[in-house]
């Protein structure tokens, strides 16, 4: 029986891909009505053309007087061409203006194209589906900002490049991503092999590793995959923009009277925020085994013998303690991931969906988004206070661009309002830069610009398989180089363990899927 649904679904899918390359000889759109097929038939089809990454506005332009006409390709009307005119119907010192969209040459007669419309003072949407000239009114600007921006560098056009149908697909494929379900976790599993390569193995039971906390040093780290919930679904973003196929991370400590503590960026407190925090062990594998919803996959990777032996773990216990009970790292958590132009985006993604996407949020968040990301902004300006606006406003006078203003590398001794801000790994790689892991050139090594699969892959981790504890990978027959404690499927860290530390490292380099290939020293 399912083989022949497969056979079904291929075949159907065979015959929507030939009739989409002569639709414009047909009075529909073979993909139009796929939701008048029975739900067994129409889903899976819909499931194999449309994914949760087709959520994403992908950037036709922007466009900011008649001279500045821009034309593009869309997903039901083949041929448009938008164009801004000026005009004072409200007599306000800046007046307003009208946006002329005219599209053409639809592919069928039932399709129709979605567009979001963004300034860094406002975000509006309009859908069309009729072959004409559109407008859209702007009454009056917000003030000369706004209208100095617009005329300068337009407004921003953005389409919904799977159309009103594979747009609500995506919010269903999207949807369960976050779910704390079966179908969450499967639909996480799913986004990872088809966006990342990734595998998911099933590993020998027991699926948790029986440890003796003996065997855990000071400094070794915990690699944390978490595929279903609320952080399931942000950690697979995560792995997908970045490359790291795992989401979270921890780091242990052993005092000295020998009691063995865990140290997380990232840990819940009673009220509900994120938080760094210094737990002991017990308390913290506790949580991971009986309240951690997400399902966590951990693995535990030693430190190398050499690397152990020149770790100042005095060093350490004081940098982890005077960093216990602030606030995790939001503030510089997405600039470890973009470090060019356009080689971090994967598509749909680009510098301009990242401004629109921050512009929404701004006036739904104000809060939020100041402590996102605006303070950081600010501090790559070398401003103050200046919210999002002002800043696209200040990079534009600078002659520079918002993509540009993103790849600027964090520099770990800023301060922000709240204190020093660290992400999950950027914790752990400043606690090991406080222990000497990266002298001699530690001074030259940001490590606020490192991803988790940045921080893994350096060659600071055992790398004889004869010296791992006994109980490491215990039952499974695939031997690890590193050990898995928890999970159901096997943990896999590409590049593992390869890389030694070089002068600013990682602040220049690409990291598109699926491959994510850097070059060297980047």
């Amino acid at each position: 029986m399912a083989a022949s649904s497969s056979l079904t679904v291929l075949g159907i899918s065979f015959y929507l891909s030939f009739f989409a390359a002569h639709a414009l000889q047909l009075p529909f759109h073979p993909h139009d009505f796929l939701p008048l097929l029975p739900r067994q038939v129409s889903w899976p089809i819909l499931n194999y053309l449309n994914s949760a990454v087709d959520l994403l506005p992908t950037f036709v332009g922007a466009t900011s007087s008649p001279n500045g006409t821009v034309e593009w390709k869309g997903a039901c009307f083949y041929k448009n061409k938008a164009w801004m005119e000026f005009h004072n119907k409200t007599g306000n010192e800046f007046g307003g203006g009208t946006l002329h969209i005219e599209v053409s040459e639809a592919h069928s007669w039932t399709c129709m194209d979605i567009y979001v419309f963004v300034t860094p003072y406002r975000v509006t949407w309009d859908y069309y589906f009729l072959s004409r000239e559109h407008t859209l009114e702007f009454k009056e600007w917000e003030g000369k900002a706004e209208y100095e921006y617009v005329k300068n560098r337009g407004i921003s056009i953005f389409l919904m490049q799977a159309g009103m149908l594979g747009t609500l697909q995506a919010l269903w494929d999207v949807f369960p991503l976050f779910t704390n379900t079966g179908w969450g976790e499967n639909s996480n599993i799913a986004f990872l092999e088809k966006r990342m390569g990734a595998t998911f193995e099933q590993r020998p039971q027991p699926w948790v590793t029986n440890i003796s906390a003996d065997d855990i040093h000071t400094g070794d780290l915990l690699a944390i995959s978490k595929i279903r919930g609320r952080w399931g679904g942000f950690e697979t973003l995560e792995k997908w923009v970045s490359g790291a196929y795992a989401g979270h991370t921890a780091v242990c400590l052993r005092d000295s009277e020998g009691k063995l503590w865990v140290g997380e960026s990232g840990n819940e407190n009673e009220q509900g925020e994120d938080i760094i925090a210094v737990l002991p062990w017990d308390e913290w594998w506790e949580f991971e085994l009986t309240k951690d919803d997400s399902n966590p996959h951990i693995a535990l990777l030693p430190l190398h013998p050499d690397v152990r032996a020149k770790f100042n773990e005095t060093a350490a216990w004081e940098y982890a303690l005077s960093m216990n009970g602030k606030p995790y790292g939001y503030h510089n958590m997405i600039f470890s991931w973009i470090d060019t132009i356009d080689g971090n985006y994967p598509p749909p993604l680009d510098a301009h969906l990242v401004a629109s996407v921050m512009t929404v949020w701004n006036q739904i968040q104000p809060a939020y988004a100041a402590n996102m990301w605006n303070e950081a902004l600010n501090k790559r300006l070398g401003t103050e206070g200046l919210d999002l606006p002002d800043i696209l406003i200040e990079t534009e006078k600078r002659g520079s661009s918002f993509g540009e203003l993103l790849t600027i590398p964090e520099q770990d001794d800023w301060l922000y309002t709240d204190g020093k801000s660290t992400s999950c790994i950027a914790f752990i790689l400043e606690m090991y830069k406080e222990a000497g892991l990266f002298d001699p050139i530690a001074s030259s090594v940001q490590v606020t610009e490192f991803t988790i699969k940045d921080a893994y892959t350096l060659r600071f981790f055992e790398n004889n398989s004869s010296r791992l504890p006994k109980w490491c990978n215990d039952g499974d027959d695939v031997k690890l180089p590193y050990c898995q404690i928890r999970g159901k499927y096997r943990m896999e860290l590409p590049g593992y363990n390869t890389m030694d530390p070089y002068p600013h490292m990682n602040e220049r380099c690409p990291s598109l899927p699926p491959k994510y290939y850097r070059p060297q020293n980047c």
